[in-house]
């Protein structure tokens, strides 16, 4: 996520930037940057599990504004991490950042972020819906960013230092100035603009009197994702002696940098800046490091230009020889995002780092819930008996696990290279395998919901705590009016439910935290398997406040038909979800044994009956 303390550094070099009113161009947008920045600077939900609908709105108003200015947005996502593993002690530390920032938020910590769920796939989904150009990419996008950027001679909308770095002519525009609801209209009235910083390396190298060249090895000392060279036992040693924190040790390292005019030259150089102290064997693999962390820099020719003028994914043959692995027929749905992008981590590095989220912190992760769903994936994609290296929190702690690779009967002698052959049913049933859920489970469900219904009926038989009767009602309730939001596209009834600030109910959160991991690995293995049911529009499906406010008011004996306001449909959509998840598996008389069919719907007639 670029150089540590750079923004900072060039926010107060003010001569780097220059204010514009941008319009009329393409712009290459930074996609992960962009759905985290939209979700965590808009004051939505983050410790109930999410507001995904009020996300799809704000997601739509800001891409309605670029079409509003002329601007043609490209945008290009993340996908699996650095195949070279070399990232992978950086990967870990974020990792635990976030365990540290989703604790905070359950015990109550203002300034904690956490990105929900499944936030990543309603922007997949939500561009998809508004025919936005977007790139899912098999690795990390910067260099993908960068060179496409450099390729239409147009600038990176991002706020990832590491474009302060990377040469690109058309420049870059940070997010955080970027004022896309500040609108700015010319005196005609006709064209609209938004008003932003725009940089240039050119701006940034005149400042500080440096050839731009280097700029790589400018930011591989002051640390990147690449080489932190303080971890690694060194310090600077300027004239002065002077200890030196973000800023003062940057313009020390541009000061430093002006004697020199290429990069290779600085580079020999390096042992004298930093090798008081320190052997021959630590030094040579500081400057290895640092000479990896410059090559991130590298502008090289892209794969997407031809997927974003013709609609093609980059042919395998062309690719890094690690990556070449992937079987031809996923190449277009990875870089369409209709394949999940950790496919690439398991198979390359048999690793995969799990997502966290606002829970019980003394309570199993959420994510060991949904592990059986992901060792079936696994199962695909290695084949049975491999082992992943899987990462989450225990307790508050990332901590690694082996699991082994399962697959169900029903996958028989199907073969990745040709999964997306096989025929429908098959698939469909190694899909209700991994669930345990019966095929017949969804067969009265709008096909749409069937997922969900399958995920809550999984979910209802393996969280733990075990669900209550207030949580599975609250949960199906959401459907529905999810379901009533997605007919009007606006605000559906939920009678006796006001907006307001509740103290966060810590064990409701860890129970939906839950179901939304069981979700989550759903969709990705119903991806894989080429979508023998047909994908749910996310945006849809949860409402972190509202479930949060149901479970309360059914707490507080409230019947679900009154929330529905007696609407028909609606009712008879909620009993139908809620009779099939009870019918499944005989969840009905093995699991809610104490709950009588007349308690979860409430007040129901006996002709109903």
């Amino acid at each position: 996520m670029g150089v540590p303390g750079l923004n900072g550094f060039i926010e107060d070099n003010r001569k780097c930037f220059k204010e514009v009113q941008f319009k009329n161009s393409k712009l290459i947008i930074d996609g992960s940057n962009l759905y985290h920045s939209l979700y965590l600077n808009s004051h939505l939900d983050q410790s109930r599990g999410g507001d995904y609908d009020a996300y799809g709105d704000l997601i739509c108003a800001f891409f309605k504004v670029l079409r509003e200015c002329g601007i043609e947005p490209y945008v290009i996502i993340d996908g699996g991490s650095d195949y070279t593993d070399n990232k992978f002690e950086t990967l870990q530390k974020r990792a635990q950042s976030k365990i540290d920032k989703a604790h905070g938020l359950s015990v109550g910590l203002q300034g904690s972020n956490v990105i929900p769920t499944i936030s990543k796939t309603v922007f997949k989904q939500v561009l998809s819906s508004l025919n936005v150009s977007f790139a899912q990419c098999l690795c990390e996008a910067d260099q993908e960013i960068a060179s496409l950027a450099e390729t239409w001679k147009c600038p990176v909308l991002s706020n990832d230092s590491d474009f302060f770095v990377f040469d690109i002519q058309g420049g870059y525009l940070p997010m955080t100035h970027f004022k896309w609801q500040e609108l700015s209209v010319d005196r005609g009235g006709s064209q609209k603009s938004i008003p932003c910083k725009h940089y240039t390396t050119t701006m940034f190298c005149s400042e500080f009197s440096i050839n731009r060249q280097l700029l790589p090895i400018f930011a591989a000392l002051a640390g990147n994702d690449y080489v932190n060279l303080q971890d690694m036992g060194f310090n600077f040693r300027w004239k002065d002696s002077s200890t030196m924190g973000y800023n003062r040790k940057k313009s020390g390292l541009l000061n430093w940098l002006k004697h020199f005019q290429t990069a290779q030259e600085a580079l020999k150089s390096v042992p004298e800046l930093i090798g008081h102290g320190n052997n021959q064997r630590q030094m040579a693999t500081a400057l290895q490091a640092i000479s990896l962390g410059m090559e991130e820099y590298t502008l090289t020719p892209g794969t997407l230009e031809r997927l974003f003028n013709h609609g093609v994914a980059p042919d395998r043959r062309v690719l890094p020889k690690p990556l070449r692995v992937l079987p031809d027929w996923t190449m277009q749905p990875l870089v369409n995002g209709r394949l999940p992008t950790k496919m690439v981590d398991v198979m390359l590095q048999k690793k995969a780092i799990q997502i966290a989220q606002v829970e019980n912190p003394s309570l199993p992760s959420g994510n060991i819930t949904s592990r059986p769903i992901r060792q079936v994936l696994y199962g695909l994609l290695l084949g049975r008996g491999a082992v992943v290296e899987e990462y989450d929190r225990e307790r508050q702690i990332l901590t690694g696990s082996l699991v082994k690779a399962v697959l169900p009967r029903a996958a028989g002698q199907l073969r990745l290279e040709t999964l997306d052959q096989a025929p429908g049913p098959v698939r469909l049933q190694v899909f209700s395998e991994a669930l345990e859920v019966s095929q017949s489970t969804w067969s009265g469900v709008p096909p749409h919901l069937g997922l969900p219904v399958a995920v809550t009926c999984y979910w209802l038989r393996c969280a733990q705590p075990r669900p209550d009767k207030p949580l599975l009602q609250a949960l199906l309730l959401g459907l529905v009016y999810g379901e009533l939001c997605r007919r009007s596209k606006s605000q559906g009834g939920m009678g006796r439910i006001q907006p307001g600030a509740r103290g966060l109910d810590l064990g409701v959160a860890h129970t939906f935290s839950q179901w939304q991991s069981c979700l989550r690995e759903s969709l990705d293995l119903n991806q894989l398997l080429c979508f023998p049911l047909p994908e749910p529009q996310c945006v849809w499906l949860y409402r972190g406040t509202l479930v949060h406010q149901l479970v309360a008011k059914l707490r507080a004996e409230v019947t679900p038909d009154s929330l529905l306001m007696e609407d028909s449909s609606s009712v008879e959509l909620y009993r139908t979800m809620l009779d099939a998840v009870l019918n499944s598996e005989d969840l009905r008389s093995n699991l809610m044994a104490p709950l009588q069919k007349l308690e979860l719907y409430g007040d129901v007639d006996d002709e109903d009956e």
